[in-house]
């Protein structure tokens, strides 16, 4: 049971002990408030752990990271809007907002104007669209949340103007393979399209999504990804991680950096 500050410091450096086993240089996490909140416990209990393993991660391990809150999407616009008003005395210790949880029922421009005060704080903002729910939520999302990400997405493939759309903004997806088999988007990963998805010119990443509930962390959904879509191969593999740097919300400098990285990694493998 998450209730004190040390709960959620051990729960995330559990994590990046993890994530750092995989080799991720990089973790953006979503938070929900809102299922501790309710509960009892306090935002800054929650925000306070989170903070100290973020920067625990960074000095010990190695590994950068940036905190998203997220809004419950099966509550009300105005319990979102009391989230944010609870969290901007700690505004400096996270870096975006998001929208996640059962997307059926629940669109978008349902949480239009909590987004709007989110833009006007300067905070980023990505949504959960086109998993479940249909490819006009994720139209929602860019127009009315005017998103700078799609959580997911792989549903856009149903709407062939929207893939146009998606490639010509560079548009991070940040699919989750294992996820989506999980929630039964694909009945199986040979089934999964993201092949197409790549190959359509779109600005898709590899993600854990919740790895405790969903059964991978990263390198468990890249493995479990290539091995039953014979058709990736290396240049997919190169383009999947250069894809999520780009798709980063660290500054331009470091950006390069890691591609930098990226690059020399590969070219190293390939003549080896």
């Amino acid at each position: 049971m998450l209730l004190k500050e040390e709960d959620f410091f051990d729960m995330a450096m559990a994590y990046f002990h993890r994530a750092k086993a995989d080799n991720v240089v990089h973790a953006e996490l979503f938070f929900d408030p809102q299922t501790h909140t309710e509960r009892g416990v306090s935002f800054e209990t929650v925000i306070t752990g989170l903070t100290r393993a973020c920067e625990t991660a960074k000095r010990e391990l190695g590994v950068s990271a940036l905190l998203i809150m997220c809004f419950l999407r099966h509550l009300s616009e105005e319990a979102a809007f009391a989230t944010l008003e609870e969290s901007l005395p700690f505004r400096h210790q996270f870096v975006g907002v998001g929208l996640d949880s059962g997307e059926r029922g629940n669109p978008p421009d349902k949480f239009a104007r909590v987004y709007e005060r989110c833009r006007a704080l300067g905070l980023h903002v990505v949504a959960h669209a086109g998993e479940e729910g249909p490819p006009d939520y994720i139209w929602d999302a860019l127009a009315v949340l005017k998103v700078e990400r799609i959580d997911h997405g792989v549903r856009c493939l149903e709407d062939p103007r929207l893939v146009l759309r998606l490639a010509a903004m560079r548009m991070p997806l940040t699919v989750c393979p294992l996820s989506n088999v999980k929630l039964c988007v694909f009945k199986t990963m040979a089934d999964h399209n993201i092949a197409t998805l790549l190959e359509a010119g779109l600005c898709v990443t590899v993600n854990s999504d919740d790895p405790a509930y969903f059964g991978g962390y990263m390198n468990q959904n890249f493995i479990e990804t290539f091995e039953s879509l014979p058709q990736l191969g290396a240049r997919h593999a190169w383009q999947l991680a250069s894809n999520s740097f780009e798709a980063s919300f660290v500054d331009a400098l470091t950006k390069r950096t890691w591609q930098q990285a990226l690059a020399t990694t590969f070219t190293q493998a390939a003549s080896a």
